[in-house]
């Protein structure tokens, strides 16, 4: 009986550090340290960068009236092409919330438009969920544009 109910307490002892390790959830450093890594691929227009911080099969809404971009390839290729005609680049944002895995975060941007030399000012939201690994899987955005 004692050999059988050792392996028994072992496996449920690391089934409960698992657990613990996994209920722990986002925290406001990872998600400003994800956010930094977000900035940081937006303003070096890497959308190899970008992808990293998702996880492989991340969903990316960008617009509601839009349909949602599925899996990291598409998301690098939406940042290669949305990117391409920004310059001066410039990205912020502040934690306003976490809860579980979920965090919500501030944001704003703004860029010049190499093809018309317009000023582009953005604001906007995300509603960001995470992995246990620390990786986007879900950004939805809600943002508003102003150009001069």
């Amino acid at each position: 009986m004692k050999r059988l109910l050792a392996p028994l307490l072992i496996a449920a002892s690391l089934m409960a550090v698992a657990f613990s390790a996994q209920a722990k959830g986002l925290d406001a450093p990872a998600l400003e340290a994800w956010l930094q890594k977000y900035g940081a691929a937006w303003e070096g227009k890497d959308p190899a960068a970008a992808g990293k911080i998702f996880t492989a099969d991340a969903t990316y809404h960008e617009n509601v009236y839009e349909p949602v971009m599925q899996g990291r390839a598409a998301i690098e290729k939406y940042w290669g092409t949305v990117t391409a005609d920004q310059r001066d680049i410039k990205f912020e944002s502040k934690v306003i919330a976490v809860n579980g895995n979920t965090g919500v975060a501030h944001w704003s941007a703004t860029f010049k438009l190499a093809s018309t030399g317009a000023t582009i000012a953005l604001d906007g939201v995300f509603v960001l969920e995470f992995d246990a690994s620390g990786q986007c899987k879900s950004l939805r955005e809600w943002w508003f544009v102003k150009a001069s």
